[in-house]
This record gives structure tokens, sequence and C-alpha cells, in this order.
């Protein structure tokens, strides 16, 4: 586990981490030597009387003392050492958040990494000051009480050598069938936990639909399951915890049934018997403290895992040598794509291949202008849009902006290349003005009050009492789905990037302040590169042009007037929407 625990921290926190360890290391020995001076100790008080006892009661009380010493520096180092461990552990997953794509942070995941950055590492800091000490101590501690019984007699010695393979068979085993029945607890925790947090979150959902007291059979099995887990982990785990107190009881028995049979035969001198049962006792104490362990070091060990898992996670590869996109344009040559580790099941149980979202689709957006991407749901739009981003990487086929491949750009000049905005919007909880921000931090008032008017911004400003300085809440909640969505169509046009992807943009502003954006999209598309995501076809009336996305491939290409008069999938879509919208609430 301490091996583990270096490769997480990596080579940043491993001196201090080795310099602790050596002062435990250093503790753990002079606690051994003190209880083995306790042999000579009292041999000597028993048989010569107290006043030849001095020599070794001045060497106790100062190994004792020393003892007493190098244990408050650990003590003391290993809160210290535990705060850098925190400091560097933040650090690492923080990187290493950089270093992945963007795509790898689904909402599971990023569930995940929270319970890591606070969860998990502060039970890992807590490592050194809690855990570290006692396991050095009933391991080293141990072993100098076995060197010592060799000084005083070999006998004692040579038996409990052979009994130190027998506890450690016990130990193994037992740790390994809990650490087995934890991991499926573990597993049913996270879950049920989930649920429960699921639960919470859909209160509304739940309530307006009158699912308040029962059909939450998710949550139901969830929490019947973590019970299931708890019941077999005490039923089959109870076999596992106290086998190695047992067996570490027994050795005990039999060292002090074989001291008393030397005594009684002569060959064991009565005060040397009462000390070296003394020392066995102690040693059989510090073995067992290990078993007191065992929970502890099993939760560190899941814990060191599950860090260990996310920072060797295959980071997203880099240009070695990056180049610098010519233009703005954006071709999309034979690309295919299948989302990772989204392998599906036959109804017999079988794995079978995941299907491909895009299929060899090729396209091309203009340096300028406005290029409108329809089609049905699921059809592959979204994707689209994020393999531009590069939140993942093709499958086949290649991305290029300007004529460069999108693997080939640095990240940094990528990001400031293309600006998207998605149907989901998440703000920070901060102002409207700070969440604004973020697409450009140091931006002129004058910047942004050009992208509150081209985005409604500033009309949503106007209506709230405190204005820019109003906070959206956690994840703006404060705010209607309709005043987010601009929050995040101004954060966007404030960024100023050449090529700008709008993805449903438009689905929560209502028709006033959908107008006020397709004003907006027609003066960028004079200067930037628009790709316009929409089921709306009225967002799309005036695009440069139109690409259809079926099944992964693109079927149809065109300009709005020739697609309609093609009578092909866009045709249908035109026509059953333009049905739609002229529905009306009559009276019977």
């Amino acid at each position: 586990m301490i091996r583990h625990l270096f490769h997480v921290l990596g080579r940043e926190a491993s001196g201090p981490l080795k310099r602790l360890l050596a002062l435990m290391v250093g503790a753990a020995v002079l606690q051994g030597v003190a209880f083995a001076l306790l042999v000579p100790l009292l041999r000597t008080l028993f048989s010569r009387g107290p006043g030849h006892a001095w020599p070794w009661l001045v060497a106790f009380a100062g190994c004792s003392l020393g003892y007493a010493v190098v244990q408050a520096l650990c003590l003391s180092q290993g809160f210290t050492v535990g705060s850098r461990i925190s400091r560097v552990l933040h650090r690492r997953l923080a990187d290493k958040a950089l270093d992945l794509p963007v795509g790898w942070f689904t909402g599971t995941r990023a569930a995940e990494l929270g319970r890591l950055a606070s969860q998990n590492v502060i039970q890992v800091m807590n490592m050194p000051a809690h855990l570290l000490r006692p396991m050095i101590s009933s391991v080293f501690t141990p072993v100098t009480l076995v060197l010592a019984a060799f000084l005083f007699d070999w006998r004692v010695g040579v038996v409990l050598l052979l009994c130190a393979p027998v506890l450690l068979g016990v130990h193994v085993w037992s740790t390994r069938m809990v650490r087995r029945l934890d991991r499926g607890r573990d597993t049913a925790i996270d879950e049920s936990a989930d649920r429960v947090l699921e639960f919470a979150q859909n209160q509304p959902v739940l309530r307006a639909f009158g699912r308040t007291v029962d059909g939450h059979a998710d949550l139901e099995n969830a929490l019947r399951a973590e019970s299931d887990a708890d019941r077999t982990l005490i039923v089959r785990g109870v076999p596992g915890l106290v086998s190695f107190a047992f067996a570490a009881r027994m050795v005990f028995a039999l060292a002090l049934a074989l001291q008393v049979a030397w005594a009684l035969d002569g060959t064991l001198a009565a005060p040397t018997l009462i000390a070296l049962v003394v020392l066995t006792g102690r040693l059989v104490d510090s073995v067992s403290a290990s078993a007191d362990l065992g929970a502890g070091l099993r939760i560190a060990r899941n814990n060191l895992e599950r860090l260990d898992a996310v920072l060797e996670e295959t980071p997203f590869p880099q240009p070695t040598d990056p180049k610098v996109p010519t233009g703005t344009a954006v071709e999309f040559d034979q690309v295919s794509f299948t989302y990772p580790k989204t392998v599906a099941s036959s109804t017999n149980g079988a794995a079978v291949a995941p299907p491909a979202v895009l299929d060899g689709i090729s396209l091309r957006l203009p340096e300028r202008g406005l290029t409108a991407l329809v089609g049905p749901s699921g059809a592959g739009k979204t994707t689209v849009a994020r393999l531009l981003a590069r939140f993942w990487d093709t499958t086949a086929g290649t991305v290029r902006i300007g004529g460069v491949d999108v693997r080939d750009i640095a990240p940094e000049r990528l990001a400031a290349t293309v600006a998207i905005v998605f149907q989901d919007v998440y703000l920070f909880d901060d102002t409207i003005e700070e969440n604004v921000r973020i697409g450009a931090p140091d931006a002129s008032a004058e910047r942004i009050r050009r992208a509150a008017e081209l985005s409604g911004m500033d009309r949503v400003v106007a209506e709230l009492p405190d204005g820019w300085a109003t906070r959206v809440g956690e994840r703006g909640t404060a705010l209607s789905g309709g005043q987010r969505q601009r929050i995040s169509i101004a954060r966007a046009l404030l960024k100023d990037a050449p090529i700008l992807v709008l993805d449903e943009a438009t689905a929560a502003l209502d028709p006033e302040n959908e107008a006020i954006l397709e004003s907006a999209i027609a003066e960028l598309a004079v200067e930037k590169s628009l790709l316009v995501i929409a089921h709306r076809l009225r967002t799309v009336l005036a695009a440069d042009q139109i690409l259809v996305l079926e099944g992964g491939r693109i079927s149809e290409q065109g300009t709005h007037s020739e697609l309609v008069d093609a009578g092909g999938t866009y045709s249908d879509f035109w026509r059953e929407r333009t049905r739609a919208e002229g529905w009306r609430l009559a009276a019977r």
C-alpha cells in the first residue's frame, strides 16, 4: 500500500513522506528496544535485587524518552505531510483534468471526480497521521522483539520466528476475503448514494407527477442492495475479522506453554520466564494491533486505487509540432465516430459492437457564412460540434480547420478558434457579469455591452433589480431557462472566436428573443464561420447552406428553397413544422 501511495503522489511529495516513514520506523524500533529491555530489567530485579537493576532501568528510561521524542515528531510531521499530500493530490487531479478530453467528463465521471477531490483525498491525507504510524509500529516493533528474543533465549526466538509465516498467511487470507466483500459493499454504497441524490434533485418532477410515496424502484433496489451487501460482509466477513486475532492468541498460548515447560525442566530460570512472558505478551499485542487496522487499510487501499485509476487515464494526445491554421474554413473528410465504452448488449446478453454515431460524413463550412445542420434526434448533430472542438478524436477520417488537422493544432489555439453554445447551459454560482466574462475576462465594458445587445442579454439585465450584479445561484437555478441560455450566448459572443457553433441555442428562447438572435446570427455570418444546429427550421431559413444529417450520414445539402423543392427529408420536416405552427386553441 505504501508503494501505491508513492505512485499516486508522484515524485513531488515523495521526499517528505520518505523522511516521515524513516521517523516512524525509528520510533517503532525504539519502542521494540524499550520492551526488550524489560527482560534484563525484570530478570535482574527478581534474581539479584533492586540495587543491581539501576543500569537497566536507566537504559530503559533513556530508550523510552527517545521513543517519546521521535513519536512526537512523527505525530507533528504526520499532519504536515498529510496537508502536503492534500495539496499535491488536488493539483495532480486538476492537471489530469486538463489533460483529459472534454468528452471524458460525463455526468457519472464528473460526480466521481468530485468525490475523489473531496472525500477520497481527505481520507488519503489522514493516512500519515492516523494510519501509517500504527501500521509501521505493528510490523517493526514485533520484528525488533523477535530479534531480541534470540538474545535472551534462542528457543523462544525460533518459536516466534516459525510462527511468523503462519500469522502472515492468516492475515493475507483474511484481508483478501474482507477486501473482496468490501468492494462489493462500496459499489452498493456508491449506487445507493447516487440514487438518493437523484431522488432529492428531482423532487419537482416527482411531485408534479404524484410520485412521492411509491414508484421509486431504482432507489428502493439500491438501498436493498446496500443492506444485502452489509449483511453479507457481516456474515461472511466475521471469520476473516476474528481469525487473525485468534491466531495471534494461539501463538501466545504456544509460546507460554513452551516457556513454562522449559522452566519446569530447569532449562529456563524463573526470573527469565517472567520477563519473557512479558516480552511475548507485548509482541502479541503489537501484532494484534494490525488486525484493528484492517478496515482502515482496506478503505485507504480502495481510495488509492480510485485515485490511481483517474491519474492513469490516457491523456489526450497533444501535437508534438503544433501547426497554425491558415484560415477558419472547416472541413470534415470521411469522418466516422463511435463513442468509446458504449458497448451494448443483445437480448440474449451477448456483447455486440456499439453503433457508429457518424459514418463517413464529409462537409465543408466556408470561412465566412452560415451553415445549418438539421436532422432527427440522435442523428449525430451534437457529435459534429464536439469533434470540431476536439472533445473527442475521430474514429476515422479527419477534421480540419484552415487546412490543418485539429489534432495538429495546439489546444490553446483551438480553444480560442472555436466557441460553442450548447443546449445544456452551466452557470457558476456568481453574478451575471462574471458568468459572461468567462468568455473574455479582460473584455472592456463596450465589448460586454455589444455581446449583450446581440444576445438579448441587455433586456434581461434591465428587468432584474440588481442588473449585472444579480447572482445566478448554483448552476443558474435563480434564473429561467431562457435567461440562462442568453447568458451562455453572450459568453460565447464575448469570446469572439472566428468559428461559432450554436447547438439548439434557441430552444429555451421566446419568439421575441429568438428573432433577436436570428438577427445577430445574420450579422455575425458576415465575419465568422457559423454552424447552427436547430430543430426550429425557421431559424435556418437564411443559411447559406443546409446539411441534413440522418443515421450518421449527410443525406441532403443545399439552400432552403432547393431542399424544399427536392421533396426529401428536409421538405417533410418543413411541411410538418409549418403545419404545426398554424395550430390554434379554439372553443368547442
